[in-house]
């Protein structure tokens, strides 16, 4: 991994060879819940829907298939979503 530190990718497939971070994307580390330690890609996203953070389809949440954890900015412009609890 030429001393990079590898970083799976919410939403990429489990039979993906490379499921890392992709060259000129723009990336949120999610922290905390069932989804702790991913990286979204938040490429292209405005900043008001930066703001709102986002509800991300998870099997492995409190709700199980179907359920969604919430992620949300820790502060305005972070680098770092903090999880905010699961939901139906």
């Amino acid at each position: 991994m030429n001393g990079q530190t590898w970083r799976r990718v919410y939403g990429a497939d489990h039979d993906d060879p490379d499921p890392g971070p992709r060259p000129g994307h723009d990336y949120r580390e999610l922290v905390g819940g069932p989804l702790d330690g991913l990286l979204l890609d938040v490429t292209g996203w405005p900043g008001p829907r930066l703001a709102e953070g986002a509800a991300l389809a998870t099997e492995i949440g409190s709700h199980g298939p179907g359920g969604h954890a919430r992620y949300g900015p820790r502060t305005a412009g972070a680098l770092l979503w903090d999880w905010q609890g699961d939901t139906p």
